[in-house]
């Protein structure tokens, strides 16, 4: 009950922006739901006077059909054939007291929905707008109007509403009525939207004001059930069995608490009822759910329906574990780490940036880690969830970064160009590594799940993904430049993190006499050598394309790599001395025992990396002295 706990405490922390339109990057709204209020995308729009008299209608675009609704309990859970209608806003089935004039088959819903209106219009609590909306429907002419002066709904020779738009209806119309573009389904399916226009002043929309939102609340507060004891908040207060869906989005159906299964074995066995088993308040479930779909919408990350959510109960944003480094908004951190040349780097950096975030948090702002996906549509669950303390979870966040670390240049500035920055890699970034860029969403999100304790745990990071990423690195030739060169600076910082206590650095170790770092080292020599021969070709060098039997096989491979180098050791002449010279000298480290068939570790490609990061680095050296050298002259 914790994450329902911390929701709600989210929730009353921002009281302040309860109903408050916000607009997502995709220019989608979204708002922190009043409690007994909703979301629905609605076809049609109808304006209706302050006098109760129909004014207008419009079919709405799809980018506008988003509705704050209130609702019921009933409503909120209705299901096929069930008559439970929304407290305003509803389907034409529910709404139009004609529509057994023009085909309808049933006059329960208009009865059931004109009687909860009315319900509300006489309550004390009855906001203006709701009174006119309610006059007019009275009058049951919704449908005449919608026809007859506005030509959004359209019926057939026998007066009945058109199903399913067919082309033998052309001869009563010149074209396809737009509401058939707005619906999937028959024409009584269109949801329907009302809103009160006065030509004398300007009045905020009926589903954006928030004097309706408390006119319902305060109604509807007085028609809850009876009161119980409520197991997240341990207060006494109505309580409820019926509990929201739509959590990842408008059409999700799927409920993280459900207790209407009463033949099948839910909660039978232990208990006769469902509230003996758990009993949750109103109150706090609509605002825990409330809150849940906002920080969703607001800052989720959503990956094949399964949702990933960092938040604080009062500091609502905190960096996002699943992000590099790069993607962090923490000053100047982003300038630092591509300034870093070394871990101790990165965590000085680290420490300094998180150092002033710490300083504009409460301490009782802790950090909420959820994880929900749905096996079913009617099912939701948590696959992973955690509170922890704020300067706790930003401290395990630091080690992180500043232990899975590596050199890596696949990120680009917002001028569009790459930049190289020292950290850890982005959990997606590592899917793709392991997977390949065509891995199906099931496989990311799996992984980014399985990779979240080992980021705020500080688990070690599964073998299983370490091996894939690094079979993969050593498998040049299956993949393009750039995508092989991303894998491999993801494969090195991986095993360094596995090897986190020997502390490898991308600078290069020449001290090192691990075999599979020296093995490492030749290849990455033979690499350059060979590459600095071929010039302006682009083709692959020979260490690269036996690389992945050079992992297996080290000693029989390489002896094939050297004999290929003899004709581009001939070709760079004096300028290839310096590399034989380094393929001896690495050589000359390896013992009799190790130089050997034995399969190199990881270790092989921190070698081959840092090698060759080095090489590259003296060639520029080089290439700048030979520039300002000719300048001079």
């Amino acid at each position: 009950m914790s994450w329902l706990l911390n929701l709600y405490k989210t929730y009353e922390s921002n009281l302040g922006v309860v109903g408050v339109v916000e607009v997502k990057h995709n220019d989608r709204e979204f708002t922190l739901l009043p409690i007994s209020h909703t979301t629905q995308n609605a076809h049609i729009e109808v304006d209706i006077t302050e006098d109760g008299e129909f004014h207008s209608a419009r079919v709405l675009d799809k980018n506008e059909m988003s509705t704050l609704i209130p609702c019921t309990e009933e409503s909120a859970s209705r299901a096929g054939s069930k008559v439970a209608p929304y407290p305003l806003h509803d389907k034409l089935s529910y709404v139009a007291g004609d529509f057994t004039a023009y085909g309808g088959d049933k006059e329960e819903p208009f009865a059931a929905y004109i009687k909860q209106l009315g319900d509300w219009a006489n309550s004390p609590y009855a906001h203006a707008k709701v009174k006119a909306i309610y006059l007019y429907l009275s009058k049951r002419q919704l449908i005449k109007d919608l026809i007859e002066k506005e030509n959004i709904l359209c019926i057939d020779s026998d007066n009945r509403l058109v199903e399913k738009w067919d082309k033998k209806y052309e001869t009563l119309y010149k074209e396809r009525p737009l509401i058939f573009s707005a619906i999937s389904g028959s024409q009584d399916s269109a949801f329907v939207r009302f809103n009160v226009y006065s030509p004398h002043r300007s009045l905020s929309k009926v589903w954006k004001d928030q004097e309706m939102y408390d006119s319902f609340v305060r109604h509807y507060q007085g028609l809850l059930g009876d009161e119980d004891l409520c197991y997240v908040t341990g207060e006494t207060s109505p309580s409820t069995d019926r509990h929201a869906n739509k959590i990842r989005n408008a059409a999700d159906k799927a409920k993280l608490i459900s207790a209407n299964d009463t033949s099948g074995f839910t909660f039978r066995g232990r208990f006769q009822h469902s509230h003996q088993a758990a009993s949750i308040s109103y109150d706090v479930s609509q605002k825990a759910h409330n809150a849940l779909k906002w920080l969703i919408n607001r800052q989720g990350k959503v990956i094949d329906q399964r949702v990933f959510l960092i938040w604080g109960n009062e500091a609502l944003d905190f960096p996002d574990p699943l992000e590099d480094p790069f993607s962090f908004d923490l000053g100047p951190l982003k300038e630092a780490i591509q300034k870093s040349k070394t871990r101790q780097d990165v965590a000085r950096e680290f420490a300094k940036a998180l150092a002033g975030y710490k300083h504009d948090l409460s301490s009782k702002s802790d950090v909420n880690i959820l994880v929900l996906d749905s096996a079913t549509t009617g099912r939701m669950a948590v696959l992973y969830y955690r509170n922890m303390n704020n300067e706790l979870y930003l401290d395990r966040l630091a080690q992180w970064h500043s232990t899975c670390i590596w050199l890596h240049s696949y990120r680009k500035d917002d001028k569009g160009e790459y930049v190289r920055f020292l950290g850890a890699p982005a959990t997606k970034d590592i899917a793709f590594a392991a997977y390949g860029p065509r891995a199906g969403d099931k496989l990311v999100k799996g992984l980014m799940e399985r990779m979240l304790p080992c980021i705020v745990d500080g688990s070690p990071i599964p073998r299983d993904i370490v091996t894939s990423v690094f079979h993969r690195a050593s498998n040049p030739v299956s993949m393009d430049k750039w995508e092989w060169e991303k894998t491999l600076s993801i494969a090195c910082a991986l095993i360094n993190k596995q090897m986190e206590k020997e502390g490898f650095e991308v600078a290069l170790d020449t001290e090192n006499n691990d075999r599979s770092y020296l093995f490492g080292r030749l290849l990455a020599v033979a690499d350059v050598l060979e590459r600095r021969a071929l010039g302006e070709e682009t083709r692959s060098s020979n260490a690269i394309r036996y690389m992945n039997s050079f992992s297996m096989h080290p000693e029989r491979t390489w002896m094939t790599i050297q004999k290929s180098l003899q004709p581009y050791q001939a070709r760079l002449g004096t300028k290839g001395i310096y590399l034989s010279k380094l393929i001896d000298e690495i050589a000359s480290m390896f013992t009799t025992e190790d130089f050997n068939n034995k399969a190199l570790t990881g270790k092989y490609l921190l070698g081959f990396y840092s090698q060759r990061h080095e090489l590259w680095k003296k060639n520029k050296t080089e290439d700048a002295a030979e520039a300002s050298d000719h300048e001079e002259r």
